[in-house]
C-alpha cells in the first residue's frame, strides 16, 4: 500500500505550572520507531495479521466467558451412533471433527504421521490430519516438560526416549485404542463475554497427536478426526481453560435425539429451573454418580442398591461417548422383566440376536411404561420409552423395539447417549455435581457464566441451527457488531476489517 500515509506520533510532556521565574520545564520527546517503512509496500493481509495478534493479546486480559461448539450427530446406532463437534487448532487454524466424550480426558486428533489411519468417512465429513510443522504456533511437549512429568504420574503419558517426546497410549472401553504424542498449540473458539459481546478468541492448550489407532477407530463408516475428552482430570480442555480463568469450571450439553440430531455444547452453565442435581462421587476418574434404585411404572425394581455403588471396578458412570447404555447383570434381568410385565399383553415379546425385543402395532409411548432412575440427593431421571428402547426394524408388519440397555458383565452401569439425549446435562465441576432436565434440544437455552465474584451473569440464549445442527447465540446484536464493539472498547478507536 504505497499510497498509504503513516503518521509519526510524537508525545510531548509539558508541565502544568510555571517553575521559578516563569520558565517552563524541559520538554520531553519520545521517539517512536516506524513498524512499516515509509515508502515500502505493505500488504493489507500483513496489517490484518498484526492487528489480529494484537487483539488476541488484549483478549487474554479479560476475565473469560462461555464458549460454544457446534454439535452434529445422533444417538441412533443405525444412523450415526455418536455426537461430534468441530475444533480449530493451529496457526493458520484448521478444523477437525472430534467425538464428544465425557468418559475420557484428552483431546486428540489424527496426526499426519499416521499412515494406517482412515482417509475417508462414512459420516460425510472430510478427514483432516494435524501437522505441527504447518502451524507457526505449535510447540512439541518434551519429556522434560513439566506438563509431561505431571501427567506421567497419572499414567496418561510416557517418555518416548528416541524422539524425546511426551507420548501416550489410550485404551477405550470398546477395545479401540490410540497411540501418539502431546503437542501444545492454539485452540480457537468463540467466547461470549456478556449479553451482547462475542469475541473470536484463542488459547494455548496441550492435546494429543495420534500416530496409531486400533479397533473401531480404524473403521471408515464412522471415522472422524479424533476424540474430545471432557473428563475432569488436569489435561482435559475444560480443566486447562478453567484453571486459567478463560472459562468457568462447568460445561453443559443438550443432545438432540430426533430428526437429524445435533444439539448444544457449551463451556458454561445452562440454567433452567427444572434442572435437578445429584452429587458426583469424589476422587473418581469418571463422572460417577450415586444411582440408588430404578422404578418401572411407579414400582421399584427389586435390586440391591449395593449393585450400583462405586466400589472397585463397579459404579454408575455418565458417559456421552457411549451410544447405548449398560447396566450391571444383577439389575438387568429384573429390569427387563419389569418392562415385559408392564406391556403384556399389548406387546408380543421376541428374542432377536439374543436381545429381548417386543413387537408392537401402535406408538411405544402409549404402550411402554415410564422408567425413573433415582439418585442421591432426591434427583430422579425420567426415561421415556424412546430412552430405553431401540427400533430394530419390522417383523410380520409390526415394529420391533428392543431393550437398549446392555448387560455389563463387569458390573459397571454406564448411562450413554440413549438416556442422555433430549436432556440438558450440566457437569458442574466447581460444585462437584451433575444436573439434568428434559428439554427440546432444538429450542434455545439460557447460559450463564460465573464472574470473579461468584455471581451469575446471564449471557443470553443459545439455540440449534436446524439446518446444520450448528450452535448459534441468539443475542440482541449480531456477531459482527458485537465483535466490533468489543474491540472498539479495548483499543478506543476503529480498526481495519
Amino acid at each position: 500500500m504505497a499510497g498509504m500515509k503513516f503518521l509519526i506520533v510524537v508525545l510531548v510532556a509539558a508541565a502544568a505550572a510555571v517553575v521559578g521565574a516563569g520558565k517552563l520545564p524541559p520538554v520531553g520527546v519520545l521517539s517512536l520507531e516506524r513498524l512499516f517503512p515509509l515508502n515500502g509496500k505493505v500488504e493489507m493481509e500483513e496489517i490484518r495479521a498484526r492487528d489480529k495478534a494484537r487483539h488476541a493479546r488484549m483478549l487474554q486480559s479479560f476475565a473469560g466467558g462461555i464458549v460454544d461448539f457446534p454439535v452434529v450427530g445422533s444417538s441412533d446406532p443405525y444412523l450415526v451412533g455418536l455426537y461430534f463437534t468441530k475444533v480449530r487448532l493451529g496457526t493458520p487454524p484448521r478444523e477437525y471433527n472430534v467425538q464428544i466424550d465425557t468418559g475420557s480426558d484428552i483431546l486428540w486428533v489424527t496426526c499426519s504421521a499416521c499412515d494406517d489411519c482412515p482417509r475417508t468417512s462414512g459420516l460425510g465429513v472430510e478427514l483432516n490430519f494435524y501437522n505441527a510443522a504447518s502451524s507457526s504456533t505449535a510447540t512439541p511437549v518434551s519429556c522434560e516438560d513439566q506438563v509431561c512429568s505431571s501427567i506421567v504420574q497419572t499414567a496418561s503419558a510416557e517418555c518416548l526416549t528416541e524422539t524425546n517426546q511426551c507420548g501416550y497410549t489410550f485404551q477405550y472401553g470398546d477395545g479401540s485404542g490410540t497411540t501418539g504424542h502431546y503437542v501444545a498449540d492454539l485452540l480457537y473458539f468463540d467466547t461470549v463475554l456478556g449479553t451482547s459481546l462475542i469475541a473470536n478468541s484463542s488459547a494455548p492448550i496441550v492435546f494429543g497427536c495420534s500416530t496409531s489407532q486400533s479397533g473401531d477407530l480404524m473403521k471408515t463408516d464412522r471415522a472422524i478426526d479424533g476424540i474430545f475428552g471432557f473428563g475432569q482430570q488436569g489435561l482435559s480442555v475444560i480443566s486447562q481453560l478453567s484453571s486459567r480463568g478463560i472459562t468457568p469450571k462447568v460445561f453443559s450439553h443438550c443432545l438432540k435425539g430426533e430428526g437429524n440430531g445435533g444439539g448444544i455444547l457449551v463451556l458454561g452453565e445452562i440454567l433452567d429451573p427444572r434442572i435437578v442435581y445429584s452429587p458426583l462421587v469424589p476422587s473418581q476418574a469418571h463422572y460417577n454418580v450415586y444411582l440408588q434404585s430404578i422404578a418401572v411404572n411407579g414400582q421399584l425394581v427389586p435390586v440391591d442398591p449395593s449393585v450400583f455403588a462405586t466400589t472397585g471396578n463397579r459404579g454408575t458412570i455418565v458417559d456421552s461417548g457411549t451410544t447405548l447404555s449398560y447396566i450391571a447383570p444383577e439389575a438387568y434381568d429384573p429390569f427387563v422383566s419389569a418392562i415385559a410385565a408392564a406391556v403384556s399383553p399389548s406387546a408380543r415379546p421376541i428374542i432377536s440376536r439374543e436381545k429381548p425385543c417386543f413387537l408392537v402395532s401402535s406408538s411405544i409411548a402409549e404402550i411402554f411404561p415410564p422408567v425413573f432412575l433415582n439418585f442421591d440427593g432426591g434427583a430422579s431421571m425420567a426415561l421415556r420409552p424412546a430412552d430405553y428402547l431401540v427400533h430394530m426394524g419390522f417383523v410380520e408388519g409390526a415394529a420391533m423395539w428392543c431393550i437398549g440397555f446392555e448387560k455389563q458383565p463387569q458390573g459397571v452401569t454406564i448411562l450413554g447417549d440413549l438416556v442422555l439425549k433430549d436432556k440438558i446435562v450440566v457437569y458442574d465441576l466447581a460444585r462437584q455435581r451433575i444436573g439434568w432436565a428434559d428439554h427440546d434440544c432444538s429450542s434455545p437455552v439460557n447460559v450463564s457464566i460465573t464472574s470473579g465474584k461468584g455471581e451469575f451473569i446471564n449471557a443470553g440464549q443459545l439455540s440449534v441451527n436446524g439446518a446444520s445442527g450448528g450452535a448459534l447465540f441468539n443475542l440482541q446484536h449480531k456477531r459482527t457488531s458485537a465483535l466490533l464493539l468489543l474491540l472498539g472498547l479495548m483499543i478506543g478507536s476503529p480498526f481495519l476489517t
